[in-house]
């Protein structure tokens, strides 16, 4: 175990740890005690059916949702709905590489077992149950690893969601995002502070998570971000002091391990798996109105490969967010860009299912 003080109240806020005790993976192993870090918002009503569950993306926490998409103001409204955001397994907040100790003290840091996407699911769906008494989602939805964490419930839980909305994710990664996600594996792995995984500290692989950034800056933003240098709305002097006190910081802060955990299941996202590969038969199974929410911009989840899946589930619709930050852009910086998705989210929590 190694203790990072970025994974902290301090910088994520409140949020609770829940065990739901031994989770046994699709790839073999187990976690044995997993414990996932969970933020809610609002009241859940006595018939416990105003629930909202939302997904974290690579990197990201429940704190981003917090900041920018919670709130009396936006759609996901918590007096209105009882709002869970749970981060998803890697996230350096629930169970994770870097923490694990006590029962999980044997799959710390290069012993971390490959956890997929099903496996949060799975966790996720049994914390909502076995918690909090929810057995039906008024709406899942998730940016970026979210979106594939979206399309895995809506796939595997057909009945238990009754609203989808990914956004500026795709139900089954490319062969284009896996080699995305490769480079950003190798800058860290690269590193020989990296040491096979088995650092003292996040500080000896600053090297390996500053070209990580530097990866993200190529593909994250768009090309019209650059060319436009929306960096000096953000008040930066320069591309590069954008890099330096912006990306750089944000990810050096974190954990190697916790990001590699978070990128190998990113590169397997694939809903396919439950209809031996049959992508159109595993997105007929789902029955929630399904809004799918690509980012214009978007560098490695173009529109074009979310209308290719939105097109295979059927009653669904394509609502485009415009951004020129492109995939980045979930972050919520571009003042446009958070009343659009809180449009299209009224527009879905307002339609009778």
């Amino acid at each position: 175990m190694i203790d990072n003080p970025f994974y902290s109240h301090e910088f994520h806020g409140d949020y609770e740890l829940i065990s739901i005790g031994k989770l046994d993976l699709e790839e073999g192993g187990s976690i044995p005690d997993c414990h996932l870090a969970v933020a809610t918002f609002g009241t859940l009503n006595d018939a416990k059916d105003n629930a909202i569950f939302v997904s974290t993306w690579y990197s990201g926490t429940h704190q981003i949702w917090r900041d920018v998409y919670i709130g009396p103001d936006h759609a996901l409204n918590p007096e209105k709905y009882f709002i869970v955001v749970i981060d998803q397994i890697g996230s350096g907040l629930s169970t994770s590489p870097h923490n694990a100790d006590g029962p999980n003290a044997s799959i710390a840091m290069s012993k971390f077992p490959k956890v997929r996407i099903g496996d949060d699911v799975v966790a996720q769906e049994r914390l909502l149950r076995e918690h909090f008494g929810i057995e039906t989602l008024q709406l899942v939805t998730g940016g970026s690893m979210g979106a594939q964490q979206t399309y895995e419930w809506a796939v595997r839980f057909p009945d238990k969601v009754l609203r989808a909305a990914p956004i500026a994710g795709t139900a089954q990664n490319t062969p284009h995002d896996f080699l995305y996600t490769k480079a950003l594996i190798e800058a860290i792995t690269s590193d020989p502070g990296w040491n096979g995984g088995e650092y003292t500290s996040n500080a000896d692989v600053v090297d390996g998570l500053t070209r990580h950034a530097g990866i993200w800056a190529v593909m994250g933003f768009s090309t019209e971000f650059w060319k436009q240098e929306v960096w000096r709305a953000l008040e930066f002097e320069s591309k590069e002091a954008f890099l330096a006190g912006f990306l750089e910081p944000y990810f050096t802060a974190m954990d190697p391990n916790d990001l590699l955990a978070m990128a190998w299941k990113w590169q397997r996202g694939d809903v396919a798996r439950h209809t031996g590969g049959d992508l159109a038969a595993a997105l007929d199974r789902i029955t929630a109105k399904t809004f799918v929410l690509p980012i214009n911009e978007d560098m490695f989840f173009p529109v074009r490969d979310h209308v290719a899946e939105q097109e295979l589930i059927k009653g669904s619709e394509l609502r485009v967010i415009d951004d020129v930050l492109g995939h980045l852009g979930l972050f919520g910086v571009a003042p446009t860009y958070i009343g659009q998705v809180d449009q299209h989210l009224k527009d879905l929590l307002d339609t009778k299912v």
